[in-house]
């Protein structure tokens, strides 16, 4: 579809963004960093989900409770994962590690994560046994609950509450997109081009002041995320949420 003379401008000027943010000299300053420690895929995954897990608030103190969380796990999260025994004291939730995110909410995962290799050998194929990014949030979801006697967390949101997963979609896009240096491009199952936008409450401001989202619709929520997803691709139908770093250089005032 051929873009009106505003939106190609709109588009020119969330390309020049994208190019200054998506940089090495970004790496050390996002939780992503820690993905990018790791060689094995494995590793690099699951540093992913839990970096995303933990990824609100000042980022200063998301980098310094991602510090605390791998140096709990060793070398390789995969096999803390699969190798420890999770759980803490039946009558207390262990430390905090960030904010409302305690040491048993970590073990938790940990159980969840065991159980998502073990019946799908890789996190990566349990999103492509899906039919779409939705639908695989939600049997990842599920899965983990599974492990953890049906219990369910609110920090893995569910799309079906109308959640945007915000977190999610931000580890999905660390995995999937294929052009780096921020982006790891790990996943090949799963096309950039399916991709939600990881919608939170700056993205969704600097959104709407560049017209992308109804400014008289307040809520960022999966309908948002679909809404802004869709705006995007008219831009990059192949890979929308490139422009998640444009929208996050636009609200640091770049």
């Amino acid at each position: 579809m051929r873009l009106s003379a505003k939106q190609a401008k709109l588009k020119g000027e969330l390309d020049r963004l994208y190019l200054k943010t998506n940089t090495a000299d970004f790496i050390p300053l996002d939780p992503v960093k820690f993905s990018h420690r790791y060689k094995d895929h494995r590793d690099r995954e699951i540093a992913a989900f839990l970096s995303a897990t933990i990824a609100w608030g000042r980022r200063d103190l998301i980098l310094k409770s991602c510090e605390k969380m791998f140096a709990l796990m060793g070398e390789s999260p995969y096999s803390f994962v699969m190798k420890g025994r999770h759980h803490v004291e039946s009558s207390q939730r262990g430390f905090s590690i960030h904010r409302t995110f305690f040491e048993d909410d970590l073990y938790y995962l940990c159980r969840g994560f065991k159980a998502c290799y073990k019946h799908y050998d890789s996190l990566e194929n349990l999103f492509a046994s899906s039919t779409d990014i939705w639908q695989g949030i939600t049997l990842f979801r599920q899965t983990i609950a599974e492990a953890n006697d049906g219990r369910y967390s609110k920090h893995i949101a569910s799309p079906d509450s109308g959640s945007a997963c915000k977190r999610i979609n931000l580890a999905l896009r660390w995995l999937v997109r294929q052009e780096g240096p921020i982006d790891m491009g790990l996943w090949k199952r799963i096309s950039p081009a399916d991709l939600f936008i990881p919608l939170d409450v700056h993205v969704g401001r600097a959104a709407r002041n560049l017209n992308l989202l109804d400014s008289a619709r307040a809520a960022n929520d999966r309908k948002a995320v679909i809404s802004l997803t869709e705006q995007l691709r008219e831009f990059c139908p192949e890979d929308p949420v490139k422009y998640d770093l444009a929208l996050f250089a636009y609200g640091m005032g770049n």
